[in-house]
This record gives C-alpha cells, sequence and structure tokens, in this order.
C-alpha cells in the first residue's frame, strides 16, 4: 500500500469554520488509509491536544499591547520567523514527504513556505478564500463584492480601507500582498487545490498558472449523518452573523412570514441583528448563539430547510454539505461557488444575491408545497453520498500528491 508521511499545516488547530473542519476532516481520512499525519499550527487555548505542539510557534496577542509591540506583531503578519524556525525544528524531528498547507496567511505567514524550499519538501496549498486575489481575502469591498484588486493592484485594499475600514490593518494587508508577489513566496507550492469551479476560476485570473490549479470539492463523511426527511416548524441559518453573510437580508424577508427562525451563529453583527428585530417588532425569530455537536445535530434535523443569504463569493460552504447530509434541501443565494453544489429545483433554489423580495418567494414556495422539502432533501442527500464522498476526495488528493513528489 502507498504510504505517505505528511505535515498538515494551518493557522488553527481547532474547528473555528468551515476551512478548519475540511483540515480535519483530511487530516482522518488519510489516517484511515495508514498514511502517517503530523500537524503545525501556532499555540492557541482552543487548540486540539498534539504530541507535535511543543514545535507549534507561540500565539499572536494584539490586543492591549503598546505601540512597539504592535509594530513587532504586524512584522510577524507578514513574514514570521518564528515560525520558520519552529517548522526547521519539526522537519528536522518527522522528515515528512510533503506539506499540505491549509490557511497560513497572517498567522503562520509565508515563511513556512520557505521553509518547505529550503529543505526541498514540495508543498500543496488549498484555497479556503481568496487572499492571493485579494489582500484581505474576501474580494469585499463595503460590503459589495470588488475585484480591483484582481489585477494585482493591492494598494486598492488600503486605499479603500477592505479590512474591517481599517487603515493601518488594510496598509498591513496591502504590504503583504505586495512582499508575498514580489518575492514571489508561492512560486514554489507545486499545486493549489481549489473547492469549487469559481474559485479556480478568479485564481486563474489573478494570473495563478491554470496546470497548478486542481479543483477538489469539499467532502462530508454522510454516513456520520442520520437524515430525516421529516420537519418541525422551523427553518434555520448556521453560519456567522457578519454583513458578508446577508443575514439582513433574510430577517427583511422574514419578517411578514408565518414560519418560525432559528439562527445559529455568533459574529460582530449580533447586537445589530437583535436591535433590528426589536425595532421592527419580529417575533418569529430566535438568535441561538454558536452551537456544535449534538445541539446542532438536532436543530439541523427538526428544520424544514436551510438558508444561506451570503453576499459575497462564497467558496464551497460546509453548511451545504452538512444540510444535504441532514436530508435538508437549501435555499441560497446564487453567488461564487454556491450554484454548483446547490441544484436549483432539484436540492433547493436559489436568488439574487440581496433580493429579499426573492427570497421571500422563494420561502413561501417551499413551505406551500411542502412535498417538495421532502423529495429535494431526498435528491440531496443521494448527492452527497455519490459526489461529495470521502473515498472519492481521498482518490483525489492522493492523486495531487503523487503529481507534486513526482515534480
Amino acid at each position: 500500500m502507498f504510504k505517505m508521511k505528511i505535515l498538515f499545516i494551518n493557522n488553527y488547530y481547532y474547528v473555528r469554520g468551515g476551512s478548519e473542519k475540511v483540515f480535519f476532516d483530511e487530516i482522518e481520512i488519510l489516517k484511515k488509509h495508514n498514511h502517517d499525519v503530523t500537524p503545525f499550527s501556532r499555540h492557541y487555548i482552543k487548540n486540539t491536544y498534539s504530541e507535535y505542539q511543543k514545535y507549534f510557534p507561540s500565539n499572536l496577542d494584539y490586543e492591549g499591547v503598546n505601540l512597539l509591540k504592535k509594530i513587532v506583531a504586524a512584522q510577524n503578519l507578514i513574514y514570521s520567523l518564528e515560525a520558520k524556525k519552529k517548522l526547521f525544528e519539526l522537519l528536522k524531528s518527522i522528515k515528512p514527504d510533503l506539506i499540505h498547507a491549509h490557511n497560513i496567511y497572517g498567522r503562520l505567514t509565508c515563511s513556512i513556505i520557505d521553509a518547505a524550499k529550503e529543505k526541498k519538501l514540495p508543498v500543496v496549498m488549498t484555497l479556503h478564500d481568496y487572499k492571493l486575489v485579494c489582500p484581505s481575502y474576501l474580494m469585499l469591498c463595503k460590503g459589495v463584492p470588488c475585484e480591483r484588486c484582481k489585477g494585482r493592484n493591492f494598494y486598492n485594499c488600503f486605499f479603500r480601507r477592505c479590512h474591517k475600514n481599517n487603515l493601518v490593518g488594510s496598509f498591513i494587508y496591502s504590504i503583504e500582498a505586495y512582499f508575498n508577489l514580489i518575492l514571489k513566496k508561492y512560486e514554489w507550492i507545486s499545486f493549489f487545490i481549489c473547492p469549487s469551479n469559481f474559485s479556480k476560476k478568479k485564481h486563474l485570473e489573478a494570473g495563478i498558472p491554470e496546470e497548478k490549479l486542481i479543483r477538489i470539492p469539499n467532502f462530508i463523511e454522510s454516513e456520520k449523518y442520520k437524515p430525516n426527511y421529516e420537519y418541525k416548524d422551523y427553518i434555520l441559518y448556521v453560519g456567522r452573523l457578519s454583513k458578508e453573510k446577508g443575514v439582513l437580508t433574510l430577517l427583511r424577508s422574514i419578517k411578514h412570514i408565518d414560519v418560525k427562525l432559528k439562527i445559529v451563529g455568533d459574529g460582530p453583527m449580533r447586537n445589530e441583528c437583535e436591535r433590528y428585530i426589536e425595532e421592527n417588532k419580529i417575533t418569529n425569530v430566535e438568535i441561538l448563539g454558536y452551537k456544535t455537536g449534538k445541539d446542532l445535530e438536532v436543530l439541523y434535523k427538526n428544520s424544514l430547510f436551510v438558508v444561506i443569504p451570503s453576499e459575497w463569493y462564497e467558496n464551497a460552504p460546509m453548511v451545504i454539505l452538512e444540510a444535504f447530509a441532514y436530508g435538508k434541501p437549501i435555499i441560497a443565494s446564487s453567488i461564487g461557488g454556491i450554484p454548483e453544489m446547490v441544484i436549483n429545483e432539484k436540492t433547493g433554489l436559489l436568488y439574487p444575491p440581496g433580493d429579499d423580495n426573492d427570497l421571500k418567494d422563494k420561502i413561501c414556495y417551499l413551505l406551500n408545497n411542502p412535498h417538495l422539502i421532502k423529495n429535494m432533501g431526498k435528491f440531496a442527500r443521494e448527492l452527497v453520498e455519490k459526489k461529495y464522498n470521502a473515498e472519492l476526495h481521498y482518490k483525489k488528493l492522493i492523486s495531487v500528491y503523487k503529481k507534486s513528489l513526482e515534480r
């Protein structure tokens, strides 16, 4: 049996979002096929335990520090010598065949690619967002999809304050982007894995060679999810409460519909959402906060369907695969990689992003046609079993690894 020693690298070693879920799930399926997988991350209090955590570089803490420390921290955001040094120590200990990097920007930084290059280790990298195209990684400016930096015009991030409307933060992100571009930090990477065709297209348009871009969709181990084609009296939103996620659009659409909405998640817009609910006297919405494990499972399984109202270029949301695995259809905005996953009128319904009236119509349509909820849910479950299963993902992943070793 073909067996490899693979080093998996990510800024965080705990499930912080969809990208970390992919990170941990890939580690699991590789271990099931008897590959040796070692993690490398920064230290965080929430991290999962690892016998290799002694090699992890220290946490970067920017809160409540003086100006000098903030300047040092900014330098570490762009290029971390500590991460490089720690990685050298780990490489000497485990001697891997290959590195698979996930999110490394702004924490571990491209210093880890330099370490791999010096050791002549091939690197494969999964593109969970658009950081190579857009310094602030979302391709979003003032809440609207933006492609101004796509021609490597990264100065737009600074002048438009794209990072949280913060001038200093946006300046650092712009400098980081130019630093990596001018010094060709990503050239050592053998292949970039794109979870969606949309991501592949945007990175190709940004100048990354087509032969280095490989689409491998995310996956889900559907056997761990028991579908439920029955439901209670509510629809569900699962995700971050932030502007680009379109939560206010969802609230505007739901306020005159006779159905409950349960919102699972937290984020910077929670207070604004709660204020909107109160000011508009909306009584059919409940914000539950962050949920995991059995609590989240029950919410999924008892829902009518799931709504994804995103207004940014979503890549390949794991929420879609989770909902499908539980046998739930989805109403989603037609943006980014979402239309590749949600088959309109088969596994759910699509609507133009930001159009709360059309979203309202789509919600009412499913509520008035309950047989479609069950039929779409069954088709969605079949889809994840056939197209998004772990074995298919594993074969594609190993194929990329082998190509990397042969280069």
